[in-house]
C-alpha cells in the first residue's frame, strides 16, 4: 500500500509564493515520474508539471517561468515551487506518482489534493 501526503497549500495574495510538497510512503520498490496536476471549478484536471527519475522536467506553458518542480529521491518527495502567483492559479492541486511496489507493477497513485487560493 502507498500513500501520497501533500502539504503547503493555502491562501496567498497575487504575486506571492507557495511551496507544495508531496511525500510517498509505503512498500515502495521504485518511483518513476512524479508530478502535479490541478483542477479549478468547472474545469478539467490539467497537468502542471512533472519530473522523471533522472531529473528531467516538463512544465505547462501556463506556468512556465513561474513554477519549478523538483524532487528528492532519498525522501521520495516531489516539490512544486510556485512564484508570482495569479488568481487564475487558484485550484486544487493533486500530486501524482508512478510507483512500483513489492506486490504490484508500476501504477499511478494520487494524493488527496491541497487547495491553493490566490486572492486579495
Amino acid at each position: 500500500q502507498v500513500q501520497l501526503l501533500e502539504s503547503g497549500g493555502g491562501l496567498v495574495q497575487p504575486g506571492g509564493s507557495l511551496r507544495l510538497s508531496c511525500a510517498a510512503s509505503g512498500s515502495i520498490v521504485s518511483i518513476n515520474a512524479m508530478g502535479w496536476y490541478r483542477q479549478a471549478p468547472g474545469k478539467q484536471r490539467e497537468l502542471v508539471a512533472d519530473i522523471d527519475s533522472g531529473g528531467t522536467s516538463n512544465i505547462a506553458d501556463s506556468v512556465k517561468g513561474r513554477f519549478t518542480i523538483s524532487r528528492d529521491n532519498a525522501k521520495n518527495t516531489v516539490y512544486l515551487q510556485m512564484n508570482s502567483l495569479k488568481p487564475e492559479d487558484t485550484a486544487v492541486y493533486y500530486c501524482n506518482a508512478q510507483i512500483r511496489t513489492f506486490i504490484r507493477r508500476t501504477n499511478p497513485y494520487w494524493g488527496q489534493g491541497t487547495q491553493v487560493t490566490v486572492s486579495s
